[in-house]
């Protein structure tokens, strides 16, 4: 995945306006969530359509330990925005997949399993958080909790060298490092991005919209669009559309200079290329 040069975004008034947010992943209550860029994504961007793509909640590690105010103001964000006449569309994962019991609800928010966003263009695109098409292994509850555990243990660890290190937070650690290629291992790769192109197919859609491998991507794919949001715990990318139908992927950064500590970080905002 190739990056534009990013673009500084200047103090601004008025948000960013989009036909279609699509964001997924970015489970809040776990240790690895970071709530501060999501929100300054939120804060500067709009849509008629927002579309959570599943693991916005994180609910296999309860939350209450790694819950902060930066997260509930997340969920407060989002609720606004219903309110006041955006549509938002939750479409749960395997890490909240309570939430897909029949007759669930939550907050003002339209809650499916799965949905087909029609584009300004006309294409249609079948929107779902992407573990359904996991191979089996991957699917077991033992498998995937035990995995989640890990996960959130490494990054304990991480965190905790961190604070008694020099090293800066934007560098990648040797467990950062570890964890993604374990990610890209276990995963996802070709077959997993076929079967998600093939239930595209079969739901008469022109592409798949999804989550859930922490992976973005926008590409054609076996005649098909292929668009994974990615996530806000590594890759920080957003999916959008435009009012002509254009799908585009975005990164969020945050650059970390050496600066007086009251001095806040500064927002990035790049194009992004799969």
């Amino acid at each position: 995945m190739t990056a534009l040069p990013a673009v500084p975004l200047k103090p601004a008034t008025r948000r960013k306006q989009y036909r279609a947010l699509f964001l997924s992943d970015f489970h809040l209550g776990s240790r690895g969530c970071r709530p501060g860029p999501i929100l300054e994504f939120l804060r500067t961007s709009d849509a008629e359509t927002i579309y959570l793509v599943g693991d916005i909640l994180d609910l296999w590690h309860g939350g209450t330990v790694q819950w902060c105010d930066e997260q509930t103001e997340i969920l407060c964000e989002l609720e606004r925005r219903a309110k006041a006449g955006t549509r938002v569309v939750y479409l749960p994962g395997n890490h909240d997949a309570a939430m897909r019991a029949p007759g669930m609800s939550y907050l003002n928010f339209d809650l499916a399993e799965q949905a087909v966003h029609i584009g300004a263009d006309g294409q249609r695109y079948l929107v779902i958080h992407g573990d359904q098409c996991d191979l089996r292994i991957l699917r077991w509850h033992a498998m995937t909790r035990f995995g989640s555990r890990m996960d959130a243990l490494f990054r304990g660890i991480d965190a905790w060298l961190r604070r008694h290190s020099s090293r800066g937070d934007a560098e990648h650690s040797a467990i950062e490092q570890a964890i993604d290629w374990v990610n890209q291992l276990i995963s996802r790769g070709d077959g997993y991005e076929r079967r998600l192109v093939r239930l595209a197919r079969d739901a008469k859609a022109d592409g798949i919209i999804c989550g859930h491998s922490h992976k973005a991507a926008l590409r054609d794919l076996d005649g098909l669009t292929y668009a994974n949001c990615g996530d806000w715990v590594d890759s920080l990318t957003a999916l959008t559309e435009d009012y002509s139908g254009s799908l585009q992927l975005l990164e969020w950064r945050v650059e970390r200079r050496v600066r007086p500590a009251a001095q806040p970080e500064e927002p990035v905002l790049a194009k992004v290329r799969a």
